[in-house]
């Protein structure tokens, strides 16, 4: 199929005048370039309907097949859905956090301008499995804190996060782990973390763990087990946090230190 576009009088000033107007792009792409910026605005974000595509090939001075192309490659990558009879909106996308960024995880949502919520916090005194005495370095039955937590947003819970506590930290019980967590722990005890190690794992949701996330039986969840320690390499806290994967994605970044060959 060819797809042709059609230019506006020499006279007129075009709206595509503001875009990358460099010749060699081709127009589906600066149309698409306009559409992402359109996409980002608050009022597409919250899911209002984008223009339709007759309305933009008359604004931007384009065929209508040239503003379906573009429409077509962001549908392709999952950033726009269309509905026959309704129209196009930006694609709800989940939230994501990067792995590195694991000492504040409201804050670092709350660059996103995302607002963290609480549903749910219990501290108490737990006994330690063989699993958590492992990854904390103690013994089995050793009586430690643990922290449980249910947190979300938009009024729906996303993870569930269950962290146990070395007992060198000395903790009371009293902590208020409203604020975030490895700051309260400076506070509280002068221990720093500096060090983290997370494993990942793909689970299906328990009925107990369905029923914190409001999720179904067996749904799919990401499992990631998390150690923390500080600078001398000694155990602070041992977590399993619990993602409902079509709510939130995580992100791995790596970088090349050594570029020779």
């Amino acid at each position: 199929m060819q797809i042709s576009s059609r230019r506006r009088p020499q006279s007129a000033a075009s709206p595509l005048q503001g875009m990358d107007s460099s010749a060699s792009i081709p127009f589906h792409v600066r149309i698409e370039q306009e559409l992402r910026r359109m996409m980002a605005l608050p009022e597409f974000r919250k899911g209002a309907l984008l223009p339709d595509e007759l309305t933009l090939a008359n604004r931007f001075g384009v065929s209508r097949g040239t503003v379906r192309v573009a429409f077509t490659r962001l549908v392709e990558q999952r950033l726009l859905e269309r509905k026959a009879g309704v129209g196009t909106r930006v694609r709800p996308q989940p939230a994501e956090s990067g792995i590195g960024a694991w000492r504040s995880f409201s804050r670092e949502m709350a660059r996103k301008k995302i607002q963290v919520e609480n549903f749910r916090q219990q501290y108490e005194i737990a006994v330690a499995s063989e699993v958590v005495a492992g990854a904390l370095h103690i013994k089995p039955g050793t009586k430690i804190w643990r922290l449980d937590r249910v947190r979300g947003w938009d009024g729906r819970p996303v993870l569930h996060t269950r962290s146990w506590f070395h007992p060198r930290l000395g903790l009371t019980g009293r902590e208020d782990f409203s604020k975030p967590l490895y700051e309260v722990i400076q506070l509280e005890t002068g221990v720093i973390v500096t060090n983290a190690r997370e494993e990942f794992t793909a689970v299906a949701a328990s009925a107990a763990m369905a029923r914190l996330l409001a999720v179904k039986t067996g749904e799919p969840l990401l499992l990631r087990s998390h150690m923390v320690s500080d600078k001398g390499g000694r155990p602070v806290e041992f977590a399993q946090i619990n993602y409902v994967s079509s709510r939130f994605a995580l992100t791995l970044e790596m970088r090349r230190e050594n570029h020779g060959p």
